[in-house]
């Protein structure tokens, strides 16, 4: 009798800063739907479980938001699934991302995820 376990799940929050030169927000949106779709994808099958664009403060009181970076949690097997999954992206690809500045760090929740 054969039995199958799934592997451990691990928590790991993403910071990916974009690239600051003036057009960098103009390649963001040139991929974003791009973007969109392959996240949707991934909370979908239960990857991403929080995500969003990361905005300036200023950004609170305006209308414009202006969309400075993005944030995850994702859950995986390990750190090196998650780094695949950001290298794959087309905000990395296209560099949106400043890839230098990337952070991928394993977590410890102490709220469950919605």
């Amino acid at each position: 009798m054969s039995t199958s376990t799934s592997p451990a799940l691990h928590k790991f929050f993403v910071h990916a800063p974009d690239q600051t030169d003036p057009e960098a927000f103009g390649r963001r949106l040139a991929v974003r739907t791009r973007h969109l779709e392959v996240a949707r994808q991934a909370i979908a099958d239960g990857s991403i479980r929080i995500a969003g664009a990361l905005l300036t403060p200023e950004s609170i009181l305006s209308e414009d938001k202006k969309m400075i970076g993005s944030m995850f949690i994702i859950e995986a097997e390990s750190i090196d699934k998650v780094k695949k999954m950001i290298e794959e992206d087309i905000y990395y690809k296209e560099g949106v991302w400043d890839t230098e500045k990337i952070i991928i760090l394993p977590m410890a929740l102490a709220t469950p995820l919605p």
